[in-house]
């Protein structure tokens, strides 16, 4: 009875499990609507904005460069970690935190690192190495793009002002639901792009294309690093939702399972006593 007892507690347990496990995935199913309509719906402007600054860059003259193009020789270097605040989404934040520390060990072996966390899970994994030099986790907390945006004033203050020679961020990519990628992204300095000999721009420029380009780069790196934060917003959703669905399918199996023997066992001990008794009768007969 002790055996049966043991088993029917788990039963519960995991029945309990699987409760929280659905309920989880439901809130991430709606949230993951909300972030991915963002996200979506914010790329064509990302793109048409950097792909307008490349081509006016690329016909601009070399020297006519700004000053968050200065290629410098990378001596100290900034990642810019995005992680969640929370767990249970598989392996959502560990891929960042490797990639992080691949980077940081094999590219970036020979400069000196520091990190920028935006993310709970980033701050933990790398202030044990006391290079995490802001944490901005908070931002999760009301995600806006003018909270955002005084991130990437901040990293565009230090590589002008010298304190960095590159800014990379890394985060993930989301693509549907249940796939998301690791994407690593230089930052500053800004990649030079080619002149286009084909290039032909049908625009009016006023007052002129350096003054255009000069008030656009802030608006793109801020545009860009937003929409980095967006991108793993709406991932961490996609991948707590897989995870969650995956962990009360399991948890389901689990409680199928430890019903099947719970009868197996409950049927044994009611034959056992059967058995008892027959015998215990004949003995009497006897």
């Amino acid at each position: 009875m002790a055996n049966l007892k043991e088993i029917r507690n788990r039963i519960s347990s995991v029945s309990s499990t699987m409760q929280i496990t659905s309920a989880m995935k439901m809130v991430s199913a709606a949230k993951l609507k909300k972030a991915q309509d963002a996200i979506t719906a914010m790329r064509p402007y990302a793109d048409k904005l950097t792909e307008l600054l490349q081509s006016l860059s690329a016909t601009l003259d070399a020297d006519s460069g700004s000053k968050f193009s200065d290629q410098r020789e990378v001596k100290k270097v900034l990642i810019v970690a995005i992680t969640s605040n929370r767990g249970l989404c598989g392996a959502f934040n560990s891929n960042i935190i490797k990639a992080v520390s691949k980077l940081t060990s094999e590219t970036y072996a020979n400069q000196e690192v520091s990190y920028v966390a935006v993310g709970k899970k980033a701050n933990d994994a790398f202030k044990k190495t006391n290079k995490v030099i802001a944490n901005k986790s908070e931002v999760f907390d009301d995600l806006t793009f003018d909270n955002v945006a005084e991130i990437a004033q901040m990293l565009m203050d230090k590589f002008v002002a010298g304190e960095y020679d590159k800014i990379d961020i890394v985060y993930n990519k989301f693509k549907n639901a249940a796939t998301q990628e690791v994407m690593t992204e230089q930052f500053l300095p800004i990649v030079p792009v080619e002149a286009d000999a084909n290039v032909n721009l049908d625009y009016i420029f006023e007052p002129s294309k350096i003054e255009i380009v000069e008030q656009l780069i802030p608006k793109s790196l801020k545009t860009q690093l937003y929409k980095g934060v967006r991108d793993s917003f709406a991932s961490e959703h996609g991948a707590r939702m897989t995870a969650m669905h995956k962990a009360t399918d399991n948890a389901t199996e689990l409680r199928d399972q430890l019903k099947l023997t719970y009868n197996k066992a409950r049927q044994a001990a009611i034959t056992n006593e059967i058995l008892e008794i027959v015998g215990g009768a004949e003995a009497l007969n006897n």
